[in-house]
């Protein structure tokens, strides 16, 4: 998965949190909970090594993700704008008063099924793209993450690389099998196409020499 990780925050309150390997993102994402300045609505990304952490607010709630630099930032902050929606849609009201993560047991299902969607299913950027709702992504500016964080609180990024790996030999082999299916289906479409072009020279044949003979030697 290119999308590691996701949690949805009520200021520097997390209410629902879900990580795909073993990582202290949940821990550096409180850190940056913390620092974001004021209190304006905000796209924001941060990176720290090969990773970025894309965040959201708006109407003080706040979502956030964190992906490997390969996602860019158009998928990942659709995934942001995905979430956020769920969750307003699902909790209304509840969101500004729940405590600490007081819809994890729910949501992080949710997380999880939307990250891996973002990660791995192409119609994702396909179907941003055709609504055309994240132009102003283009001009969210990725800062270090020492912006944020002073260089004393700021904790080295942890990745457990191993289940990382297993993500994306799990996209290969979806892309694998799309591969060989295409092929498949390739190569009949070749058959039938010989098969029919083999008909009609036999027809044409067939046709030349019964022309060039008389009726009845061409019926015995």
């Amino acid at each position: 998965m290119t999308i590691l990780f996701a949690l949805v925050a009520r200021g520097s309150v997390v209410l629902a949190e879900f990580s795909a390997t073993s990582t202290n993102a949940g821990t550096i994402s409180r850190q940056i909970l913390e620092k974001i300045p004021g209190n304006n609505d905000t796209h924001v990304s941060y990176s720290q090594d090969r990773y970025i952490f894309h965040v959201k607010r708006t109407d003080g709630l706040t979502v956030l993700c964190m992906a490997d630099d390969t996602a860019g930032r158009r998928i990942p902050f659709a995934l942001l704008e995905d979430i956020h929606q769920r969750f307003v849609r699902t909790y209304g009201r509840a969101v500004h008063t729940a405590q600490a993560y007081g819809m994890n047991d729910e949501f992080s299902r949710v997380l999880s099924q939307q990250m891996e969607y973002y990660s791995s299913d192409p119609n994702a950027d396909r179907m941003n793209r055709l609504k055309g709702e994240m132009s102003q992504v283009r001009n969210v500016m990725i800062e270090n993450i020492d912006k944020v964080l002073e260089r004393g609180d700021r904790l080295e990024l942890l990745v457990d690389k191993t289940a990382n790996m297993q993500g994306n030999t799990l996209r290969f082999r979806k892309q694998a099998r799309r591969f060989r299916s295409t092929v498949w289906w390739r190569n009949v479409k070749l058959t039938i196409a010989l098969i029919i072009l083999l008909l009609v020279v036999v027809y044409v044949v067939l046709a030349f020499v019964c022309h060039g003979v008389t009726l009845p030697t061409c019926l015995k």
